[in-house]
This record gives C-alpha cells, sequence and structure tokens, in this order.
C-alpha cells in the first residue's frame, strides 16, 4: 500500500498540480497586495477619499466610528468594503490566468490530423478500409 501511493503521490500529474497550488497562493497573495495597497488607494481618492477596507454596515443600531471598533465591541457588521477588494482580487486573478491560458494556447503547435482509415468504394460509395484492394459491398477493384 505504502509502494502504490509513493507511486501516485510521485506520478507528474500530481506533482504539477501541487506545484500549481502552491504557486497560485504566492501569487494570490500578491495580487491581493496589488489591489489592497495600489489600485484600491487611488480608486477611493477618486471616490472622495473613501477607504474601502473600512467600509462597514453597523447592525447593531449602537454608532460605531470604525470597522476595528465595531469589531471590538462585539457589534454584527456586513463588510462591504472587504468583499469588493476581494471581487477586484477575483477580477484580476481571473482576467490574468485568461490571459496566461490564452498566450499558452497560441504557443502550443495544433496536433496532425490523424490518417484516415477508411475510403469510400468508387463505384458503390460505401466505406472501406484505406488498404483494401476490393470493394466487400460491391466486389469491384479499387
Amino acid at each position: 500500500m505504502l509502494k502504490e501511493f509513493k507511486e501516485f503521490a510521485m506520478r507528474g500529474n500530481v506533482l504539477d498540480m501541487a506545484i500549481g497550488v502552491i504557486i497560485g497562493g504566492a501569487f494570490g497573495k500578491i495580487v491581493s497586495s496589488l489591489v489592497s495597497d495600489v489600485l484600491m488607494p487611488p480608486i477611493g481618492l477618486l471616490m472622495g477619499k473613501v477607504d474601502f477596507s473600512s467600509l462597514f454596515l453597523n447592525l447593531s443600531g449602537t454608532p460605531q466610528p470604525s470597522l476595528a471598533a465595531a469589531k471590538a465591541a462585539g457589534a454584527p457588521t456586513i463588510n462591504y468594503g472587504v468583499f469588493l477588494q476581494t471581487v477586484f482580487d477575483f477580477i484580476i486573478i481571473a482576467f490574468v490566468i485568461f490571459m496566461l491560458v490564452k498566450q499558452i494556447n497560441r504557443l502550443k503547435k495544433p496536433e496532425p490530423a490523424a490518417a484516415p482509415t477508411t475510403k469510400d468504394c468508387p463505384h458503390c460509395l460505401s466505406t472501406i478500409p484505406i488498404k483494401a484492394t476490393k470493394c466487400a459491398h460491391c466486389t469491384s477493384a479499387v
């Protein structure tokens, strides 16, 4: 059983998938930082000096000055600013992955068409093997 597990784990597809997951996680952190630290501040500035990560809806009825204060008080909140940043993260990641896949597919060589294995008899138009010299249907020489 241990031998089978080792063969399974060392198979190329499993290792490729593991590497992809690790690189994807690191890439996700980079994109999250790009969105929260580079893209969102100028967008917030253009929208009237809004910090998206601090946007929330307080459900407790007690006024809270900030999201951190509401969390410290244990007030229930809907953190739609954090949600917006996560949506931007997803859109950027999806776009970058789309562009990568598009470029990889463009670089791939198209597979050659498979050689035909059958042909049509010129007399009866039946399908016969490509190497046939006599039609099995009408017995004509082909």
